[in-house]
């Protein structure tokens, strides 16, 4: 594999620099000194961002974009062999590395490399972990899946040696990584287009566990089911979190305030019982906190210092972000797309003030809607009214047949009231004509539903 020293620049080129993760390396290389270019197919405020840094953007892929000069071909799993500039890269034998294979190559730079993974809940807990970092001033270079508003994007360049990435189980991707602590969220069945099973997905998990070194950490949800098999050979230490006290770390007083906020009681066996206060909603993001602190309190960060920190956290977006009220109607947005996740945000709206609960759905993929049909309508039978859209293809072909009206047969047959438009236009004009002021509504999905709540916000 092409190793790539931050110390030595190279000239590097993107296939599909555009994307979240993407561009966050590419400034980091940027910032390293390496000359950086790349393509995607449209504009947007992260090729803008990349060009200010002075990187060259090409809009448009084709293969006239790839010179002799280029030392290393970066691509993505999007990517196919007959891509032109794949091709083209091959045809002049430049090194190539995945976007995967960089981000481990980068984290072999750090002392501290800190990775961040899970079915759900990486990107807020990234998050939250970059907030404590930051509050304690350790300067980390921080590479986020979503948008954190106190670093004003996805990708922060520290000049320490803290490094803090999510790490997907995607295709595996995570096992090019080279963590010192490791942070394993929860292992549930998801990207069934990949992997075979269950016991597929654990087994990757496993495999990542045993990439963290004797010295470093495996943070791990203690309700996981069979986590033992995760754990099995790992020589790094353990600590766990989750809801009882079989856990290390557990939370016991949960309660939400008048404002909002979040309290609860840390209990571990690190420290006497200390309350915290969540500045999001969730017991969900309890225990999302809990694996912070656990992290924090393995690399010696006060607790006044992480108290502070989680207090002020107002989420990442698209993660229960508010986006404001037309005719009284109070407009949040959320990126959950796996049952889990919903059934996390629709308990935590309860505590949310509302008179009546809509989600506008956008199913992601055809694989995962398939797989988990009934999972997805009882998740959303949560909801008082559950408004669906036209699944989010991704990078799927329809091969399977299904569509969202499987899943509408699906919820009422559950008694929830739902509904299914083709068109964004169409589920904007029946929130405007059924939701009464009051109500709440989040627009939820990994795709561009966010960009209903936007459009009746600009009305």
């Amino acid at each position: 594999m092409y190793e790539i020293s931050l110390s030595e620049p190279k000239r590097v080129f993107f296939c599909g620099i555009g994307g979240i993760s993407m561009s966050g390396l590419a400034e980091v290389l940027l910032d390293a000194g390496f000359i950086v270019s790349g393509s995607d197919r449209t504009k947007s405020p992260l090729t803008d961002n990349l060009e200010k840094h002075g990187a060259k953007i090409f809009i448009g892929q084709e293969k006239e974009n790839i010179t002799k000069d280029i030392d290393v071909f970066v691509y993505t799993a999007a990517i196919h062999e007959d891509h032109p500039e794949f091709v083209e890269a091959i045809r002049y034998e430049i090194p190539m590395l995945s976007r995967a294979e960089l981000l481990g190559q980068i984290m072999k730079n750090y002392k501290l490399p800190i990775a961040i993974s899970g079915t759900h809940g990486k990107t807020t807990v990234t998050s939250m972990i970059s907030e404590i970092l930051m509050e304690a001033e350790m300067d980390p270079t921080l590479s986020i899946g979503g948008i954190l508003d106190s670093i004003g994007g996805n990708i922060r360049i520290g000049h320490s040696d803290v490094f803090v990435t999510e790490a997907c189980e995607y295709t595996n991707s995570f096992l090019n990584f080279y963590p010192k602590a490791t942070l394993i969220l929860n292992v549930e069945e998801d990207h069934l287009d990949f992997f075979k099973d269950i016991d597929d997905i654990r087994n990757s998990f496993h495999k990542f566990a045993l990439l963290t070194p004797e010295d470093g950490v495996v943070i791990i949800g203690g309700d996981i089911p069979e986590v033992d098999s995760v754990l099995e050979d790992v020589k790094a230490s353990v600590v766990t979190f989750g809801k009882t006290q079989s856990s290390d770390y557990y939370a016991t007083n949960i309660f939400v305030d008048e404002e909002g906020l979040t309290h609860f009681t840390v209990n571990s066996p690190y420290y006497s019982k200390e309350e915290f206060v969540l500045g999001v909603p969730g017991e969900h993001n309890v225990l999302n906190a809990l694996a912070s602190i656990a992290l924090g309190d393995f690399i010696d960060v006060d607790r006044k210092i992480m108290k502070e920190a989680l207090k002020g956290f107002g989420g990442a977006k698209r993660r229960f972000e508010k986006k404001g009220v037309v005719n009284g109607i109070e407009i949040l947005d959320d990126y959950a797309h796996h049952p889990s996740e919903i059934e996390a945000t629709l308990k935590a709206s309860k505590s949310y003030p509302h008179k009546k609960l809509w989600v506008a759905f956008q199913p992601h993929t055809y694989t995962r809607t398939n797989a988990f049909l009934k999972d997805f309508a009882k998740a959303l039978s949560l909801a008082d009214g559950v408004i669906l859209a036209d699944i989010y293809a991704a990078r799927e072909k329809n091969t399977i047949g299904i569509t969202s009206k499987d899943l509408l047969k699906e919820i009422e047959k559950l008694g929830t009231e739902c509904y299914y438009f083709e068109t964004f236009e169409e589920i904007e004009k029946f929130i405007l004509k059924s939701c009464a002021p009051g109500d709440l509504l989040i627009t939820m999905g990994a795709g561009n539903i966010v960009n209903v709540g936007e459009d009746l916000l600009k009305n």
